[in-house]
């Protein structure tokens, strides 16, 4: 199996609803986004999956959220933008764009503070059916 990793950061502001303490002001971050992706079959040039199109898929799913008051996005509308939440859309939108039968999204971390981290994955074959629509 291999594994390719790609980390990224965006920043936005959000606010934790009826949450008993200062988060639930708005206030804001500077997330840090680590995407892990697994296959088992290397392409002719021996690369799995090409950093730069990982790089640009992240780079479109992360545009939306950044510089963005969280709470207000549509992704966010029923649920809190805990980090939790954040890593779960981040790996929803990215499996679409990135699982391809051979490479999949294997897990997403996202950091919102220095050594706070929450992490989304899902098992292999509920993952496997989340692909790119040919």
């Amino acid at each position: 199996m291999y594994e390719v990793m790609v980390t990224t950061h965006f920043s936005a502001a959000h606010r934790l609803v009826d949450y008993p303490g200062a988060c639930a002001a708005l206030h804001g971050h500077n997330w840090e986004v680590r995407v892990s992706l697994q296959g088992e079959r290397l392409n002719k040039l021996g690369i799995l999956v090409d950093f730069r199109h990982v790089k640009d898929a992240v780079h479109t799913v992360l545009e939306s959220l950044d510089h963005a008051d969280l709470n207000a996005l549509p992704a966010f509308a029923r649920q809190n933008p805990t980090s939790e939440n954040i890593a779960r859309h981040i790996f929803k939108e990215l499996s679409r764009r990135l699982n391809d039968g051979n490479c999949l999204v294997a897990r997403i971390a996202v950091c919102e503070t220095l050594g706070s981290m929450a992490t989304y994955w899902e098992p292999a074959r509920k993952a496997a059916g989340r692909g790119r629509k040919t």
